[in-house]
């Protein structure tokens, strides 16, 4: 039997005061092109090019050029992604290079990307991976226009990254579920079949990429509702890819029903990996990510054969997507960074005590990703879906 009925209109919100931030730009150098062998020499004019190819099948290689801004430079990291700022001793995990098999890269152009989105809003909608990946590209356009004025407004859960010049907004709603989570009778309840809040914040912008998953599996003190809701009734718990499933599909059909394929594209990113058993890789160095240096060789290789399981949390978004009426490009990032063990933050994490991070085998990151680093070349693959597949 539900624990209760009745549904109040009330969404649960918690009240944060909006802050805005005007930012001059640092005096920096503009990012040039990298050299990095074959995989960082990427041209818009190579052959083949992207449109050819699987861009998400492929191998890292090892360049010789730094990364496009630092954790000093750019002014959007948070501190659990700034490894740099907090002490990571290494660097080469900041000049892997992502190679597909069949095709090069195009370079990423900040310059180009803010000339062609003039006007326009790209936001990403989802936990702190879509996070990670707002920051990521926010560093890398502000590193191509360092001299260009921007503005920071943020009032949680919607932050909005302008650079003013160009009439561009770069934005990151936090929605960890997609769906809303109301409040009835004093409780959290995650609706499954309601998405009417949170989606009010979407409407009007001309690119629009989503990410979910994580939080689903969250029990504890992790869990961010009280009960699950659906079609009037509320349940302490279900099959969590169950409710992932249903919780999706609602996401859907909203796209379906709002979204023009003709002013705004969509994109979903797949499931990022984590690294917190060293089970999964040969010779590890700790008994997780920290202390690794470079990324798995041959293991779980899209350039391979192929044979990835994907989680049953990508199994959902894939059948999703392929049930929509909507164009959705699918970023597939899951393989390509279940590579990728060398490059959390680990213990480098301004969310980590003194204590903790003189502790690798307590806590520690091995879900989210360093800035500069991964993230940038999730960015380097959006902006090819963007404007060149």
């Amino acid at each position: 039997m539900p624990p209760f009925s009745g549904r109040s209109g009330v969404l649960a919100a918690i009240a944060f005061s909006s802050s805005v931030l005007l930012l001059h730009a640092l005096s920096l150098p503009a990012a040039s092109a990298r050299g990095a062998g074959p995989a960082a020499r990427h041209r818009r004019d190579a052959t083949p090019g992207p449109a050819s190819c699987d861009v998400f099948s492929g191998s890292w290689v090892l360049g010789d050029g730094p990364a496009a801004y630092t954790g000093y430079s750019c002014p959007l990291i948070d501190a659990e992604f700034n490894c740099q700022l907090y002490g990571r001793p290494d660097s080469d995990y900041l000049r892997y290079r992502w190679k597909p098999a069949g095709c090069e890269l195009p370079r990423f152009d900040g310059a180009e990307f803010l000339t062609r989105m003039k006007g326009k809003t790209v936001m990403f909608v989802g936990d702190s991976l879509g996070r990670n990946q707002w920051e990521s590209l926010v560093c890398l356009l502000h590193a191509a226009e360092p001299q260009s004025p921007a503005q920071l407004v943020s009032s949680d859960p919607l932050y909005n990254y302008k650079f003013l010049e160009y009439e561009v907004t770069v934005s990151f709603y936090r929605a960890p579920y997609l769906v809303d989570i109301d409040a009835v009778q004093g409780k959290r309840v995650l609706m499954l079949d309601d998405i009417s809040g949170n989606a009010e914040a979407w409407r009007g912008a001309d690119v629009l990429s989503f990410n979910s998953g994580h939080w689903w599996t969250h029990t504890g003190a992790m869990q961010g509702w009280d009960y699950m809701g659906e079609s009037g009734r509320y349940y302490v718990d279900m099959d969590r890819t169950v409710a992932f499933q249903r919780g999706l599909t609602t996401w859907a059909n909203w796209v379906d029903l709002n979204v023009d394929p003709a002013k705004t594209r969509v994109f979903f990113q797949s499931m990022s990996p984590t690294h917190y058993s060293s089970k999964e890789w040969p010779n590890p160095v700790s008994k997780n990510c920290y202390g690794e240096t470079a990324p798995v060789v041959g293991l779980n290789s899209t350039a391979a054969d192929g044979q990835q399981a994907s989680s049953g949390q990508d199994q959902v978004i894939q059948a999703v997507l392929r049930s929509m009426r909507s164009p959705v490009r699918l970023l597939d990032i899951t393989a390509l960074s279940a590579m990728r063990k060398d490059a959390h933050p680990s213990v480098y994490s301004g969310d980590l005590t003194p204590a903790q991070r003189a502790n690798p085998g307590g806590s520690v990151d091995c879900s989210h990703w360093c800035l500069p680093g991964l993230p940038d070349t999730w960015n380097q693959l959006f902006y090819t879906l963007l404007f060149y597949k």
